[in-house]
């Protein structure tokens, strides 16, 4: 008898040993197939041309096109179906093959407009550079010591600024704020899409634009308003929203002027060139794309990333214009032959920002992989990696005097401060201040209570005694903050 009661408790003991076994072999089949499934999506060959990919969806009988979805989701969707297609997807494969065999570079024959135009950027460049080169050489002739105490004299003020001020922008996050030529103003742009003009420095709201539909991603001032270059009736500020306009301002009415339309998906950033006779946007759309202010005509429409790009810049001399984009590639153009001269990779995630250096040859990129990388044209090749925030380096700003030439007070030359520290806004919430030599951080500024969006600098004198800078960001947390010296 009891032997059979032992017998009986071995055997249930085995059935439940079984059973334990049974599901965790269940468990790591599923592991197991999740695994292989993922391996899956990374072999899929997905084309990157959004016409192409709607023809695959409507060949598998899915639906073209969702409520609310762009190229890149799109691609991410036709990806996540032939995850889980049973049949055979050799016919993308051997289209990826195809198209690996007649990839090639190819140009598109360019307007009249644009020919005249580059023949101006070329001629409006050499002689900037003409005086930058000039500047540079006579700087060169400063004793090393007097640079070294000039910088010192500089940091040791950028190590004093604090919160000088705060301010609700919008019911929504503020997504861009950029300084007026002469710092007496600040333009901000929402995600409610209103554009918003405030006094420095007590943040007092002036005007109001109401034009967008969506959210504004970018904004830029012509570089003669509010110095006596262009008139208030002129174009003053430019906005680029979310549905694919860009809106030229005056600062006599709450609406537009002129809207350039050509984008077909989001404009994030748009940037005047320095002649303050062109305009540069950025867009979802995958392209960059170069406006004639004065005729609001489309002079060129370049691709080149393979996703979509998310930043402009132009050098100060107007000859380059950098481009960033969603692929983690950077890419800095010649205006006045159309050619690529430079790829900025090495980012490992999207480069959400740029800005390119008064000295003419180094761009700064902040990106998705929380770090600002340094690119030195001359070298073709980045010169420094600062880990610069612990989330998404959301935009980057060099500081820029108004005026750029070395001052001389009798015999002796004074150094420029143009260019000598970098500001960075990060998603951890931080503002930081970069030294432009050594890329040591100077200061970090904490106020926002979520992401920092963007951030930027006002221009100034070149003479320290008569400095009167300021910082500006905004941030996800509706603010927009106005930092400075203590002394200010």
């Amino acid at each position: 008898m009891n032997l059979i009661k032992v017998f009986k408790r071995t055997n249930k003991n085995d059935n439940d040993a079984l059973n334990q076994y049974n599901r965790y072999s269940e468990k790591e089949q599923i592991i197991l197939a999740e695994f292989e499934r993922r391996q899956k999506i990374k072999n899929i060959y997905i084309p990157t041309d959004d016409g192409r990919v709607r023809s695959k969806l409507r060949e598998l009988g899915k639906p073209v096109t969702l409520f609310g979805e762009g190229p890149a989701d799109r691609r991410d969707r036709l990806r996540q179906i032939l995850s889980n297609f049973d049949g055979n997807i050799s016919f993308l494969n051997k289209e990826a093959e195809t198209e690996e065999e007649i990839e090639e570079e190819f140009y598109t024959e360019g307007t009249k407009e644009l020919l005249v135009c580059r023949r101006k950027i070329a001629e409006y460049s050499l002689n900037r550079a003409r005086i930058r080169i000039a500047r540079q050489k006579l700087e060169s002739r400063i004793p090393l010591m007097k640079i070294v105490n000039h910088r010192k004299t500089i940091n040791k003020r950028l190590k004093t600024y604090v919160s000088m001020g705060s301010q609700i922008g919008a019911d929504r996050p503020v997504g861009i704020a950029r300084f007026s030529p002469n710092s007496q103003y600040i333009a901000s742009g929402s995600w409610s899409g209103t554009c918003k003009l405030y006094s420095v420095p007590d943040l007092e709201e002036k005007y109001k634009f109401r034009g967008h539909i969506d959210k504004i991603g970018g904004i830029t001032w012509n570089p003669g308003a509010t110095i006596g270059g262009v008139s208030e009736e002129a174009v003053n500020i430019v906005t680029g929203g979310s549905e694919g306009d860009i809106c030229l301002w005056n600062l006599k009415s709450e609406t537009p002027i002129s809207t350039l339309k050509g984008h077909e998906n989001r404009v994030c950033r748009v940037e005047f060139h320095p002649s303050g006779n062109y305009i540069g946007s950025a867009s979802f759309d995958g392209t960059w794309r170069l406006w004639d202010l004065t005729t609001t005509m489309e002079l060129l429409r370049q691709e080149g990333h393979s996703r979509e790009v998310y930043a402009i810049s132009f050098q100060n001399d107007g000859a380059l214009v950098s481009s960033g984009g969603l692929d983690a590639v950077g890419r800095v153009w010649d205006l006045r032959t159309g050619r690529t001269i430079m790829n900025l990779d090495g980012h490992i995630k999207p480069i959400q920002s740029l800005d390119f250096s008064p000295n003419g040859y180094q761009i700064a990129s902040g990106s998705a992989d929380d770090t600002i990388k340094i690119w030195d044209i001359r070298k073709i090749k980045p010169v420094s990696t600062i880990p610069a925030h612990k989330s998404l380096v959301s935009d980057v700003r060099f500081f820029k005097t108004a005026h750029e030439e070395v001052l001389v007070q009798g015999k002796e030359l004074i150094p420029s401060t143009s260019g000598i520290y970098l500001v960075s806004s990060g998603y951890d919430g931080k503002i930081n201040i970069w030294s432009s030599d050594d890329w040591i951080l100077i200061k970090s500024l904490a106020g926002h209570s979520e992401k920092a969006m963007s951030v930027d600098v006002s221009k100034a004198f070149s003479n320290p005694s008569l400095d009167n800078r300021w910082i500006i960001s905004t941030g996800w947390d509706r603010t927009i903050k106005l930092w400075g010296s203590e002394d200010s």
